[in-house]
């Protein structure tokens, strides 16, 4: 039976290059997307041109029934799911702390924090031995930002990934002897749309001076790290936060 991997907001770039790739690697794959049917049926399609099952679904992930759904289906469709990829998070547009609204911050912290926690819920009601399951791994894709804090760009986000980092290590800790490691990835200056969507298309050209490898990453580079850390080549790893970020 092949191992299924779950990738919210898998639809564009980390998501869809780990998607991409876990098909590769043999993994069967659920496509989670919000927004964009299009760009997650292309990714679904070149997860099946390399002979994996392949399936997407539109959920919101700040919203719970639409998450209990996500799980279900994609159970229903290609089984007991065995790799959750926690990466559906959103970035508003460049600001300072003091013009955020009460409606960008709740926005930032319902996808970002809630939705990552509900998901790796579901994700642990599943797989854990506790609740009958055979284990599995959980890997949340978190920010450099949370250490870094991106002042005067994006510090609401950042503090959203530094929660994200804290659920980490405590439920690796609380999950560890029931089938479960539960890892972070910590990309840095990566090259995805999401600088676009932020109104910032050219960040990873204006800022990768500031890495000591002195260029930005690519999607693929934390695609990597990724498959390795849902790997059983990792089986002794949990609670780590690893950084993919040049050294930055």
């Amino acid at each position: 039976m092949s191992k299924v991997m779950l990738i919210t907001g898998g639809s564009r770039g980390i998501g869809a290059a780990t998607a991409v790739q876990a098909a590769e690697a043999g993994y069967d794959v659920c496509v989670n997307y919000a927004n964009n049917a299009d760009a997650a049926a292309e990714v679904v399609a070149e997860c099946r041109a390399s002979g994996a099952s392949a399936m997407a679904v539109r959920a919101n992930v700040a919203v719970e029934s639409e998450v209990i759904d996500l799980f279900e289906e994609t159970t229903a469709e290609l089984g007991p799911i065995s790799c959750l990829v926690n990466n559906a998070g959103i970035l508003h547009e460049i600001a300072r702390f003091d013009t955020f609204s009460v409606e960008r911050l709740r926005e930032v912290v319902d996808v970002n924090v809630i939705g990552a926690m509900l998901c790796a819920r579901e994700a642990v009601r599943r797989m854990s031995t506790r609740h009958g399951g055979v284990g599995g791994s959980i890997v949340n894709v978190s920010s450099a930002a949370s250490y870094l804090g991106s002042p005067n760009e994006f510090i609401d986000y950042a503090a959203t990934k530094g929660a994200m980092d804290t659920m980490t290590i405590g439920l690796a800790r609380e999950v560890a002897d029931e089938g479960i490691r539960i890892n972070a990835v910590r990309p840095g200056l990566i090259d995805t749309e999401i600088h676009t969507s932020a109104g910032l298309p050219d960040r990873v050209e204006r800022l990768q001076a500031n890495v000591p490898m002195q260029r930005g990453g690519t999607a693929s580079e934390v695609a990597d790290l990724i498959l390795y850390l849902a790997s059983d080549a990792a089986s002794y790893v949990t609670g780590s936060l690893v950084n993919v970020s040049g050294g930055r």
